[in-house]
């Protein structure tokens, strides 16, 4: 995510925003800093091309970044 963010001069964050608005995902970030809810609203800017959608695609999945002993089971 972070070599497209630089490819587009943008952030990871607005990356993985402007793929799942591609995808069709209802994508409802929030913010309470006036600097992140600009960053998001300029994801929409954000033009991926297809090597980027088969990177974004080919990333692993199914792993929680965290997992503290009283989080519920999800799968």
């Amino acid at each position: 995510m972070q070599a497209i963010a630089a490819r587009h001069a943008s952030t990871p964050a607005q990356v993985a925003l402007a793929w799942l608005l591609e995808q069709g995902c209802a994508v409802i970030p929030s913010s309470t800093r006036r600097a992140n809810l600009a960053a998001n609203l300029s994801a929409l800017a954000v033009h991926l091309d297809a090597q980027d959608r088969v990177a974004i695609a080919a990333l692993e999945r199914n792993e929680r970044l965290a997992a503290p002993d009283f989080a519920p089971v999800w799968d």
